[in-house]
């Protein structure tokens, strides 16, 4: 199954250049998402690549950073700052990462679209 990820734009650039090869969540899916279609959200506000799952790690705050800090792509401040209310953090590891050639408008796509606050499971 995909999902819908709603990224914002510096770390989709990130994602793209290969600084960042985590994608850092508070929760993740409750069902099996092997793949994922990334949102860049406003200002962009369109459909710009996908990439697949590698493997979703699973820890307490410190020993995800720890673990990714390398390939986070952002600060240790701001990831502190993200995950400050949390004891537990998911890290996405992304493989096989495709960047459309031309974003794609959602809601041309998918009737109704509205932009997910963190993930939209689609088929």
């Amino acid at each position: 199954m995909k999902a819908i990820l709603s990224i914002k734009p510096e770390f989709v650039e990130k994602i793209f250049s290969g600084e960042k090869k985590y994608e850092y969540r508070k929760k993740v899916f409750k069902q099996d998402v092997d793949s994922v279609v990334i949102y860049s959200t406003k200002p962009v506000g369109m459909l710009v690549g996908e990439f697949k799952i590698d493997r979703v790690l699973h820890d307490d705050v410190e020993n995800i950073w720890e673990k990714t800090n390398a390939f986070s792509g952002i600060s240790y401040k701001y990831f502190k700052e993200y995950f400050s209310s949390q004891g537990m953090a998911y890290a996405l590891k992304i493989k096989d990462l495709i960047i459309y050639e031309k974003p794609l408008c959602p809601k041309k796509i998918i009737p109704n679209f509205i932009a997910p606050q963190s993930f939209r499971y689609i088929k």
